[in-house]
């Protein structure tokens, strides 16, 4: 249903178009919209011409029309006058109106459409019968974005998304919970992924320009099927979740950037439990000292070069053989060693995500 803002905004601009008040009503006499104040008195007259089975009439100096959705009378539409010049308008903004009515009910039925597509709530066979009777291409290439950020529903996100651009077009906005926004984007038109990120960075600015914080964006993979427009969903729904777990620094994370994290991210927590018993007995990898969390963290960023790595930390590359060395003594671990680097590395990753489900 379309709202009483989008009707008052409506006939104010069609007012300073032609210089006629006018005031929509529904069917029980009750003002939606109006530009002037003075119309609430008409409501019985009202009553009264949509018990009348004409579609327009002149009723105490000015002119009434009916508007329908679906042969459904759903609003009376007044205006100020009398004469053929003030019907010929009033006829035309009464169809402006009954337009606009069709729009939104379209609008609606897509948005509903789409997040039903999304939810997987659809059989295959009304996945493509209801697309093509909503002019929805099946085949277009599309990808899923989750748009997260604070007080979505409060800093009226998915309105802003919609004006910088998104949801025109082969493009859908909506949402299917409190938390995140999402939008379906048609990317026929775009060959490379980086064009998508790029894209995606894109609208995180505006969002930031516009006061929205705590920002993320995930990206599910290209799907060239609107049946799989859900697993797109899914997609960047891991991907959301895993870049808070180990990409907390990236603001846009696309999934096929998950790496190793989408599969440590699907393992239950008692088998994860277990890894990390064996591999550390009882001590804890997180409590570790700062300084030799941040010996391996670079460790591992220099790919296991020793020499660049003590460069970089400002230390003496024999200082940093020691810190192994204990590090070894401590874990039975040599970060040297690539099969021991890759298991601490693993292990580091696991105690992250048992941390994250612990949370959440």
């Amino acid at each position: 249903m379309i709202s009483n803002q989008i009707l008052q905004n409506t006939i104010d601009g069609l007012k300073g178009i032609a210089h006629v008040d006018l005031c929509v009503l529904d069917v029980d006499g009750n003002e939606v919209a109006a530009t002037r104040p003075d119309f609430v008195r008409m409501n019985e007259a009202v009553r009264e011409f949509v018990k009348s089975p004409a579609d327009s009439q002149e009723v105490q100096g000015h002119q009434f029309f009916k508007i329908y959705d679906e042969q459904q009378l759903e609003y009376i539409l007044i205006a100020a006058g009398s004469g053929e010049s003030i019907y010929t308008i009033g006829k035309m903004i009464a169809y402006q109106i009954q337009g606009l009515l069709v729009a939104y009910k379209e609008r609606f039925d897509k948005d509903n459409f789409i997040k039903n597509l999304l939810l997987d709530n659809l059989l295959l066979v009304d996945i493509y019968s209801r697309a093509k009777k909503l002019h929805i291409p099946s085949d277009a290439k599309r990808v899923t974005m989750i748009i997260s950020a604070d007080k979505v529903r409060e800093n009226n996100v998915l309105e802003q998304v919609r004006t910088f651009g998104q949801g025109n077009g082969g493009d859908f906005v909506t949402e299917v919970d409190e938390d995140n926004v999402i939008v379906v984007k048609d990317v026929t038109e775009i060959s490379k992924p980086e064009e998508i990120t790029k894209s995606a960075n894109e609208l995180l600015t505006q969002l930031e320009n516009a006061g929205v914080t705590n920002l993320h964006i995930a990206i599910g993979t290209v799907v060239s099927e609107i049946k799989e427009v859900s697993r797109s969903y899914k997609e960047a729904k891991m991907a959301l979740d895993v870049g808070r777990i180990f990409f907390d620094e990236r603001r846009v994370i696309s999934y096929s950037e998950l790496g190793i994290g989408r599969l440590i991210y699907q393992l239950p927590i008692p088998l994860c439990k277990m890894f990390i018993k064996e591999i550390f007995g009882g001590k804890n990898p997180e409590g570790f000292d700062q300084e030799t969390l941040s010996t391996i963290d670079k460790f591992f960023e220099n790919n296991l070069n020793v020499s660049e790595t003590s460069r970089q930390l400002f230390i003496h590359r024999n200082t940093l053989v020691y810190r192994l060395d204990k590090l070894q003594k401590s874990t039975g671990l040599d970060l040297r060693v690539f099969d021991d680097a890759i298991t601490f590395k693993i292990a580091l990753m696991v105690v992250r995500y048992m941390k994250y489900m612990e949370r959440y």
